[in-house]
């Protein structure tokens, strides 16, 4: 048995693992997107490293683009089997996938105009709409967590909470080959276990390999400032005391419900000022509807507020934004307003937009409330960019760049740690970093080394290994 690491390998996107047995049989672990990587990301994105028509089997951790956005092109590629995934992950994921899809034909047409002005051939878009709903179709949902189901007859897969957004899943594989079985596990994104709103990650049977996701691998969320209590402060600094606007990108899936909670919350308790709060996404809209539909993964907290609060996402004030004349029209407003928008990383979507139309008045404020790739436009901003390009327009960094930092839906690495403290370290016969920066990876495996586990390998991209 081998594996192969196609993405997420010394970065945070692409998620894509191959695991090939002796018989030949290949199971695809996440088929993702790479996001935020400059000039080379088109490139990572038509380049799997392996042939889809191949794979036999594929399992999807959870619908974040980066673990799910390059399904449509491993179907249409030559894949024909089912992606296996939860109820809540195939939910989510045909909502991700149309709205991708959407962008990848807008991109390629705004990129074919410029390329016909140079006198150079077209381009085709990764997929179109018509493959994201053809790839939807393959999506088979598994009804339990923490249940065995059988693939075949030497594969046997189960999912576990990871506490990550609605429906997301640790993937584990029972493999029988010559007579023996091992346990592959794949943490997928490992969630909180104080997370506002999502029940812990769930603990699992011993593993033989483990993957393990490291984004903050050297991050302890404790060390910020709380997040309600930050979200608060820069509302009354920007609306209320400089009257200007805050920009708030936000990734649709999870931290724009996050924010939405935390912002109901604080209209519970009397500490929310008043000010129009507006979620300028369609995607969000769709997605907070999703989350709605799904109170099964609520923690106690969430439940216990919908015997009194029959909608903890909604508030007096809020404002859902439905059409590009109403987004455009955000633009013109002068009076103080928040405005949760996507995508999170700042890199596309309506939220480019609303920083560029705000981005040169000091009395406005773009709040990051997430990871960024770095060479993202939302981690530019982050890094203390005094300039910046959006949409081949170079601005001036004149608002307030502000940064909340233990507002996110991955672990650190006391997460992680508690995550793994449910395995005997002895018997782990392997333990790969996978999803994170690998500065970050190398901090983090010393902290795991100091834990027990001492087989510890961080992948390239497309590295692959036997697993003894």
């Amino acid at each position: 048995m081998k594996i192969a690491f196609h993405g997420a390998a010394r970065t945070v996107t692409g998620s894509k693992h191959l695991i090939t047995l002796k018989n030949g049989k290949k199971i695809l672990l996440d088929c993702g997107m790479f996001q935020g990587m400059g000039a080379e990301t088109d490139e990572l994105n038509r380049d799997f490293g392996f042939d889809p028509a191949e794979v036999t089997y594929m399992i999807l951790s959870h619908a974040h683009i980066d673990h799910s956005g390059l399904i449509p092109r491993l179907v249409k590629m030559g894949y024909n089997g089912d992606i296996y995934c939860t109820p809540g992950t195939r939910d989510l994921t045909e909502i991700l996938l149309l709205d991708s899809a959407e962008i990848q034909e807008d991109d390629v047409k705004f990129t074919n105009k410029k390329r016909a002005n140079e006198g150079k051939p077209y381009v085709l878009p990764l997929y179109t709409v018509e493959d994201a709903k053809s790839a939807i179709r393959s999506l088979k949902p598994v009804g339990k967590y923490n249940t065995w189901i059988d693939i075949d007859s030497d594969i046997q897969l189960m999912f576990t909470d990871a506490g990550h957004i609605v429906g997301a899943a640790s993937v584990h594989l029972r493999i029988t080959e010559n007579g023996k079985t091992e346990q592959i596990s794949f943490s997928g994104d490992i969630g909180r276990y104080n997370d506002a709103i999502l029940k812990s990650p769930a603990t699992f049977p011993q593993a033989d390999y483990i993957l393990i996701e490291s984004t903050y691998g050297s991050t302890l969320h404790a060390d910020a400032a709380p997040a309600d209590a930050e979200l608060l402060r820069y509302i009354k600094e920007t609306c209320v005391e400089k009257r200007g606007k805050l920009i708030i990108p936000a990734f649709s899936v999870g931290r724009t419900q996050e924010l939405l909670y935390a912002l109901n919350k604080a209209q519970i308790n009397g500490t929310l000022p008043r000010v129009d709060i507006f979620v300028d996404s369609p995607l969000s809209t769709e997605a907070t509807a999703v989350t709605k539909a799904h109170p099964e993964v609520f923690n106690r907290e969430v439940s216990d507020l919908l015997k009194r609060d029959n909608d903890p996402f909604d508030f007096p004030g809020l404002h859902y934004v439905k059409s590009v004349d109403e987004s455009k029209g955000l633009n013109f407003r002068r009076e103080p307003c928040v405005i949760i928008s996507a995508s999170g990383m700042a890199e596309a979507g309506r939220v480019k937009h609303h920083i560029a139309n705000n981005i040169d008045e000091e009395r406005n404020t773009i709040l990051i409330v997430g990871y960024c790739e770095p060479q993202s436009l939302g981690g530019r901003l982050m890094r203390g960019a005094k300039e910046v390009s959006i949409y081949g327009t170079r601005y001036a960094v004149k608002a307030e760049v502000g940064v909340i930092r233990s507002m996110s839906a991955h672990g650190d690495y006391e997460d992680l740690s508690q995550w793994l403290a449910c395995q005997h370290p002895g018997d782990i016969k392997k333990l790969f970093l996978v999803h994170g920066e690998y500065d970050v990876q190398t901090i983090f495996k010393k902290w795991l080394f100091k834990k027990g586990f001492l087989d510890i390998e961080i992948p390239e991209r497309h590295y692959e290994i036997g697993l003894r």
